[in-house]
């Protein structure tokens, strides 16, 4: 049996290392007592988010991206990430942490898969977004209520059905009427989807899996903050 591992004897990287592991592993508890950890030394929730498991979560998305790690392994790690998000949650939104943006995911009308979608948003978590994750089958009025309700950076839609495909483009429409398409950054993904189509909508981008939509869902943000620095 192997020892284990007293946190408090370690320095705040080493700590940060170890939370990454743990992640990494999906070791829920472990991840949780190292987020306490760094905290009862007075680190920034912010500092413990972005350092600690963020940058763990990065190296999941990477190995996923690259074949090395598979949906189970990475819904484990999202599970291990979520949990020390609930500790930090709280202390976040008490210091006005920065946001790295915040999303509105859902998959569209007619179609009721979500394990795609479950795992962009619990990647866009581990990512340091907002998400609000409407669930399945869900309408344009639903998703143009949920934007105008909480104001998202990002719309991500869903979609595993060939036949439930063109209904993204109607949510697209809607937006458009109710004049809210500028502000929104549209990602789109599943199993038939491709960039042609992603186009063919007006789509923003194409996400092709989870790794992607947090990469991509990354770049525009940059470029949101630049042209705000800018303005």
């Amino acid at each position: 049996m192997t020892e284990e591992l007293d946190l408090t004897t370690l320095s705040v990287e080493e700590l940060y290392e170890v939370m990454g592991d743990d992640l990494y592993d999906g070791y829920k508890e472990e991840v949780v007592e190292g987020v306490k950890e760094a905290l009862s030394r007075n680190v920034a929730p912010y500092d413990v988010l972005t350092s600690g498991l963020v940058a763990g979560m990065e190296i999941v998305g990477n190995d996923f991206r690259d074949g090395v790690l598979f949906v189970p392994e990475v819904l484990m790690a999202a599970n291990a990430m979520k949990a020390g998000m609930a500790v930090l949650r709280p202390l976040l939104a008490e210091t006005g942490a920065p946001s790295v943006g915040k999303m509105v995911i859902g998959t569209v009308k007619g179609d009721i898969h979500d394990i795609g979608k479950n795992l962009v948003a619990m990647m866009m978590e581990g990512a340091g977004f907002d998400v609000i994750n409407l669930g399945i089958n869900q309408s344009a009025e639903n998703f143009i209520a949920a934007v105008k309700e909480h104001q998202p950076t990002f719309v991500g839609m869903s979609a595993l059905l060939t036949t439930t495909m063109p209904y993204m483009k109607v949510i697209i429409d809607a937006l458009k009427e109710e004049g809210l398409r500028d502000q929104v950054t549209v990602l789109v993904g599943g199993a038939p989807l491709n960039e042609a189509f992603a186009e063919a909508i007006e789509a923003d981008a194409y996400c092709r899996d989870a790794a992607v939509a947090v990469e991509t869902a990354k770049k525009f943000a940059a470029i949101r903050r630049q042209r705000a620095a800018a303005s």
